[in-house]
């Protein structure tokens, strides 16, 4: 399992949460190393266009869209999540386009009600869709979140687990072997273990 290290993202932490759990990792930016592995996290904290540009620079991007097709079991975790979809309002540059949608800002107030952004503590999800996935990932579970923006799938089908913050986003989408996760599992404690070991585990 390779956690890709694109230099965007506190990658060690989940490293060794998988490694509390029992499951090996690598964080590696070596493409041979991700072209070889058959489970692969994309990790990522800032700024949406600076990690586009890295993983275009890189050509991981194009590596992660590669072994999609090829069927690898990838994992997006918050910004990595985002980078999935087609692009984001916070910037000009692509995603990685494997679902289809935009990123977009949560409003600054809803019904005349203003609303914190970002959006960050812990939070509700609920399952609304591939219960198949993350068995041990419940209707209900809190998980930590950090964030301005968020997932807007195309496709309804591709959500996986919604949470709500002044509108329903999409805390979870799934499209085939590809899931993403808005969430920080790595700082979400015995339910961050749950998923990250239902992905391991898989």
């Amino acid at each position: 399992m390779s956690i890709i290290d694109y230099g965007v993202g506190n990658i060690a932490s989940i490293a060794n949460m998988l490694k509390k759990a029992g499951y090996d990792s690598e964080l590696t930016g070596d493409p041979e190393r991700i072209a070889a592995a058959e489970k692969i996290i994309l990790p990522g904290v800032g700024a949406f266009d600076r990690a586009a540009i890295k993983l275009r620079e890189t050509g991981l991007g194009q590596l992660v869209v590669e072994r999609t097709l090829a069927g690898a079991q990838i994992l997006g975790v918050c910004l990595g999540m985002q980078l999935l979809l087609d692009g984001s309002e916070e910037g000009v540059e692509p995603g990685l386009g494997i679902i289809p949608g935009r990123v977009r800002r949560f409003p600054r107030e809803v019904n005349g009600v203003s609303l914190r952004v970002p959006h960050m503590g812990w939070n509700t999800i609920h399952r609304v869709g591939h219960r198949d996935a993350f068995p041990n990932v419940s209707d209900g579970d809190r998980f930590y979140f950090v964030h301005s923006y968020y997932a807007d799938p195309l496709d309804e089908g591709d959500r996986m687990a919604t949470t709500g913050h002044g509108v329903q986003f999409a805390s979870m989408v799934r499209r085939g072997s590809v899931i993403g996760a808005q969430f920080h599992p790595e700082k979400s404690h015995k339910l961050g273990l749950k998923l990250l070991s239902d992905f391991a585990a898989a």
